[in-house]
């Protein structure tokens, strides 16, 4: 596997892991930037849905986005890294090159399917860092990454009501590349948990 794009995967498996642990019982039912979702849904979502999903993908199969998440267990960190650990064995093997089908018909390179995983983490780790209002510093390198496959990949059709991605939310300028990030992905990067 391509080792720049393996290691961005690596880092964003092991930031979304550091945005997971310091979570408490109590942070649960927090509202999230994700309108629909409080942190465990969110957490959910990431841990019992995107992961095997990911696993998935990472084998050239398609998965089934629409299928229902898995049940999240009591201990939501462990879940996630032995998810994480599976992923990173079935990249580490891949040949990145190999032509897969993507959305809409064609194929394209299996790499653009690490790049998705890439960026869906980016963006998650921002909302549940900013939901629990942890310490975690963010890693701007994956943000970048996200940002610039993502502006490439999502199309207008794919943003608005019933969608899956919110309209792009506008964002002063020089602000921070996750704010960026967030913004481009329908989120207001002024969103501040409730006090």
């Amino acid at each position: 596997m391509d080792g720049s794009v393996l290691e961005l995967l690596e880092r964003a498996l092991d930031q979304t892991a550091a945005v997971i642990a310091p979570i408490r019982p109590g942070q649960a039912a927090l509202p999230t930037p994700c309108a629909s979702w409080d942190v465990e849904s969110l957490v959910r979502h990431v841990v019992a849905q995107d992961l095997p999903h990911f696993i998935v993908s990472a084998r050239g199969e398609t998965p089934d986005w629409t299928s229902p998440p898995d049940e999240l267990g009591a201990d939501w960190l462990r879940q996630f890294l032995n998810g994480a650990q599976l992923l990173l064995g079935i990249w580490a093997a891949a040949d990145l090159d190999r032509p897969v089908a993507v959305p809409g018909g064609g194929q394209a390179p299996l790499r653009g399917r690490a790049d998705h995983q890439i960026t869906e983490l980016a963006v998650h780790c921002w909302d549940v860092s900013r939901a629990t209002a942890t310490d975690v510093d963010l890693d701007p390198a994956l943000a970048e990454h996200a940002l610039a496959w993502s502006r490439r990949m999502l199309r207008p059709e794919f943003r608005g009501p019933d969608k899956a991605f919110g309209v792009e939310v506008p964002v002063p300028e020089g602000s921070s590349v996750y704010d960026r990030l967030a913004g481009w992905f329908g989120r207001d990067p002024a969103w501040m948990p409730m006090a």
